[in-house]
């Protein structure tokens, strides 16, 4: 079977990490967690007190970036390297969480993100998920999957998640930031967050993760041949 691009795109909060990790798992391809670029870059951003609205400062910084992946074998998964350091956890964090989509929206920080997207599925064999990869970053995937699921399963989601690393979230704090997030990814100028025209949409407010799986599975499967 052919290697293949998997695109899967979708709002925040409906389990496309969680899908994108199972399918590079099983056919055992490259993960690549766009959002946890996105995330490393915002928390360099606080962590330096970039003004997000200075273009100079902005570019700058930018160019102290270096970001790359670290397969952690206990955990079976990648961990985010912001400049040879390991912040998976730290970008996790809901004060990361409050700036990524603002961050995410300047134009020099999605060209910088994108542009090193695009190199990482130079020999294809990836799945990668998002909110513009089978928009912007991979416009000829040979899969791309819209995933999406109501607000209300997203939030219950997201807060069994926060809840590990802070016990007093609350669940109207974690849906207002969440229909926030919407907002901002849909509506900004630069890559906004949309189905593509040839992406299959799959709602998974009520199925399992197998059952999600599963499905998507056979889908590329389909396109391998």
């Amino acid at each position: 079977m052919k290697k293949i691009i998997i695109a899967i795109d979708g709002f925040s909060s409906c389990g496309k990490s969680t899908l994108a990790k199972q399918l590079a798992k099983v056919l055992n391809y490259v993960f690549i967690d766009s959002g946890a670029m996105y995330r490393a870059i915002t928390l360099y951003f606080l962590q330096h007190a970039v003004d997000i609205h200075n273009e100079v400062e902005v570019n700058n910084a930018l160019q102290q970036i270096s970001l790359s992946f670290d397969y952690n074998a206990s955990m079976g998964k990648s961990d985010m390297l912001l400049n040879g350091e390991n912040v998976e956890e730290r970008i996790r964090s809901m004060e990361v969480t409050n700036k990524v989509s603002e961050v995410s929206t300047i134009k020099a920080v999605r060209e910088f993100a994108v542009l090193q997207q695009q190199l990482m599925g130079d020999k294809k064999g990836i799945v990668m998920d998002g909110r513009d990869i089978g928009t912007t970053v991979f416009p000829d995937a040979e899969l791309k999957v819209f995933v999406t699921a109501n607000i209300l399963v997203r939030t219950q989601r997201r807060l069994l998640e926060l809840r590990e690393k802070d016990k007093d979230i609350t669940e109207d704090a974690v849906r207002k930031n969440l229909e926030m997030r919407d907002t901002i990814d849909s509506t900004r100028s630069i890559s906004p967050l949309r189905k593509a025209d040839d992406a299959i949409e799959l709602d998974n407010s009520n199925i399992t993760r197998e059952q999600q799986l599963d499905i998507v599975l056979n889908w590329a499967k389909e396109r391998m041949k």
